[in-house]
C-alpha cells in the first residue's frame, strides 16, 4: 500500500512538473503573439499557469473536505518563492534590477497580499467572505496593472514581423493545444498528490498541513522554478519579477480565494503552520526591503533568502 502511494505520489510530482513546464513554454508562446510586456507576460501568463498546479490541488482538496492542504500548499510555495526561487534567480543572473515604478510598486503589493491571508485566518477559519476579500485584492491589483497602457504592452523582435501572419497563427493555435492538453495533464497530477499526500498524512501521522507546506508546495514550484531559471541564464529580469510575483499574488488571493469560496479552510491546530507562518512574513519583509534597498537583488542578499528557508526547513522539522 505505501509503495503505491509513493509510485503515485512520484508519477504526480513528475507529471506536474512536465506539464507544468509544457504549459509555461506554450504560454510563453502566446503572449508573444499577442504582443504583451515582458512582467505582464511572466505575471498574467507563466505565473498562473504556474499557479495552475495550487488551484487544482486546491480545489481537489477542498472538494475531499482537507482545504488545509492547500493553504500549506500555498504558504510554503510563496516562501518557496521568496526565497530559494529569489535566491536562484539573483544568483544565477549576478543580480536582479527593479528599478522600474511599476516593479517597485508591485513588489510592495506582493509582500501584502503574501501576509493577507495569514491575517484573515487568524480567526481559525478563512471563509467564503475572506475569500471574497482575497479575490478583490486580485482584481484590484489588475486594475491598477492595466490602467495605464505603458504598463503592460510591447512591441517584440521585428524579425519576428517579418514572418507571415499564418504561420505565427499557426505556431499560436498549436501553443494553444499544448495549453489545453497541458492543464488536463495537471487536474490528474493533482489528483494523484492530493490522494497520496492525504495517506501519507493518516499513515505516518502527520498533519495534513505539514505535508502541503514540505512535500506538496515544493513540488508545484517546480515547473516556474524551471522557468526562473532559464530567464535567469538570459539576464530577463522583468520575466523573473513577473513570473516571481505573479505567483505569489495569484496563489495567495485568487487560487486560496477560490478555494475558500468552494469550502471554508477551517484550521482547529496552528502548530503545523507556526513556523511557516512567521517565516513567511519575515520572508516577504526581507524580499520588500531587498527590492528597496539599491532597487536591486544581489548574489549576497540571494544567499540570505537561501538561509532563511533552510532554517525554515530545519525547524520544521525539528519542531513538528
Amino acid at each position: 500500500m505505501i509503495v503505491e502511494h509513493v509510485s503515485i505520489f512520484i508519477f504526480s510530482c513528475l507529471l506536474l512538473f512536465y506539464a507544468g513546464k509544457w504549459v509555461v513554454e506554450s504560454l510563453a508562446g502566446i503572449a508573444r503573439f499577442l504582443e504583451l510586456r515582458e512582467f505582464v507576460v511572466a505575471f498574467f501568463v507563466v505565473a498562473i499557469a504556474g499557479a495552475v498546479p495550487n488551484l487544482f490541488v486546491g480545489i481537489s482538496s477542498a472538494l475531499r473536505g482537507i482545504p488545509q492542504l492547500s493553504f500549506g500548499d500555498i504558504v510554503g510555495g510563496n516562501l518557496f518563492d521568496l526565497t530559494i526561487a529569489v535566491g536562484l534567480a539573483a544568483f544565477i543572473s549576478k543580480g536582479i534590477s527593479a528599478k522600474s515604478k511599476t516593479i517597485q510598486t508591485s513588489s510592495i503589493f506582493t509582500m501584502i497580499v503574501a501576509i493577507l491571508p495569514l491575517l484573515l485566518i487568524l480567526d481559525g477559519v478563512l471563509g467564503r467572505g475572506d475569500g471574497i476579500i482575497l479575490i478583490l485584492g486580485f482584481i484590484s491589483y489588475t486594475f491598477w496593472l492595466f490602467s495605464k497602457r505603458e504598463r503592460f504592452t510591447k512591441v517584440y523582435d521585428i524579425k519576428e514581423k517579418k514572418v507571415s501572419f499564418l504561420k505565427r497563427f499557426k505556431k499560436f493555435s498549436k501553443d494553444l493545444g499544448k495549453v489545453v492538453l497541458g492543464l488536463f495533464l495537471l487536474l490528474i497530477a493533482a489528483q494523484g498528490i492530493v490522494i497520496s499526500a492525504s495517506f501519507f498524512a493518516e499513515h505516518f501521522d502527520l498533519p495534513l498541513g505539514l505535508v502541503g507546506v514540505l512535500i506538496v508546495a515544493v513540488g508545484n514550484c517546480l515547473p516556474e522554478t524551471y522557468f526562473i531559471i532559464i530567464a535567469a541564464k538570459s539576464s530577463q529580469n522583468w520575466m523573473i519579477l513577473g513570473d516571481l510575483m505573479g505567483s505569489v499574488i495569484i496563489t495567495s488571493t485568487l487560487v486560496l480565494g477560490i478555494v475558500a469560496l468552494i469550502c471554508p479552510i477551517e484550521v482547529l491546530d496552528f502548530s503545523p503552520f507556526a513556523i511557516g507562518r512567521f517565516f513567511l512574513v519575515i520572508s516577504a519583509i526581507f524580499f520588500l526591503f531587498f527590492m528597496r534597498s539599491d532597487k536591486k537583488i544581489t548574489q549576497k542578499e540571494a544567499f540570505i533568502l537561501f538561509s532563511l528557508y533552510f532554517l525554515f526547513v530545519f525547524c520544521q522539522l525539528l519542531f513538528r
